[in-house]
């Protein structure tokens, strides 16, 4: 695969970005309906004329690529991130898929001035706008990257995945609420005025619901446990020991009462999409 890398003027990796790349990759594997139904909804709002040149906007382990080119098999993407780890893993499974001749990656800092990037038709954006430092910055940068008439879609969770039903068998009844509440989860916002102070004209915004039940995908419960595993790093001090022993057997046992085996799971959060444009150039007069 041809690969490009422009190096960014800071690109610290994340911490735990192994911990991360894994959710990621379960994500889409435990999502992989919420997926098809929203690239399904992006080739709708085409209008007849599929993307030939796709970006995706802070890409990780390039679950969004791999989407998008499954709906638009004539499109190449460009995927770019600040993660060195995040670009290999996104090339091998390009390779593993059979896409490295549609898959070009670039390393950027999307919050330093953007590298020297072909128009695109459409510019994806997945849970990643709320990382960044300076998202109006991104959005500029998307807009002047787009071709006039390209298509700018940005997809946010609204909270992070529910998997526990409140009464677990053990434990004080609505742990997961309290977790939930202890870290103040709310990845949720008005990205309108952003979008049209870039320049964009908003098309359209649409809630996407996901509520598992049985019988689940078979990669439940380890996204369950990366899910948590993450959430359980930042809960030292914010909350009980009697919660936090509960957590640690729900994450860590083998047995009936980890999340590994549990009979009782589901999935349940929402994912906001916005969907903008770059209007076209007005004719000279």
């Amino acid at each position: 695969m041809t690969n490009q890398e422009h190096h960014p003027h800071h690109a610290a990796a994340a911490p735990s970005e192994a911990a991360m790349a894994e959710v990621l990759d379960l994500d889409a594997e435990v999502l992989h309906t919420y997926q098809a139904d929203v690239t399904a909804w992006l080739a709708d709002l085409s209008d007849g004329s599929p993307p030939r040149r796709i970006l995706d906007l802070g890409s990780g382990t390039g679950t969004g690529t791999f989407a998008l080119l499954e709906r638009f098999p004539e499109a190449h993407a460009t995927a770019l991130d600040v993660s060195p780890q995040m670009l290999h893993r996104l090339r091998d499974g390009a390779c593993a898929r059979g896409l490295d001749e549609r898959v070009h990656t670039v390393l950027a800092d999307l919050d330093a001035p953007w590298p020297s990037l072909d128009p695109a038709d459409l510019a994806w954006a997945a849970s990643s706008l709320h990382h960044m430092a300076d998202p109006d910055h991104i959005l500029t940068e998307a807009f002047r990257t787009l071709r006039p008439g390209g298509l700018l879609a940005i997809a946010e969770m609204d909270f992070f995945p529910r998997f526990l039903s409140d009464h677990l068998g053990l434990g004080r009844p609505g742990l997961e609420a309290r977790v939930h509440a202890a870290l103040n989860e709310d990845h949720g916002g008005d990205l309108n005025p952003a979008l049209l102070d870039a320049g964009f004209t908003l098309e359209t915004k649409r809630p996407f619901v996901i509520d598992l039940q049985h019988p689940l995908p078979a990669a439940t419960g380890r996204y369950a446990q990366a899910c948590l595993r993450r959430l359980r790093a930042h809960l030292d001090g914010l909350m009980d020991g009697e919660d936090l022993a509960t957590l640690d057997t729900l994450i860590d046992s083998d047995g009936p009462d980890g999340v590994l085996r549990r009979q009782d799971l589901t999935v349940r959060t929402t994912r906001t999409v916005w969907v903008a444009k770059r209007p076209q150039q007005r004719p000279s007069q």
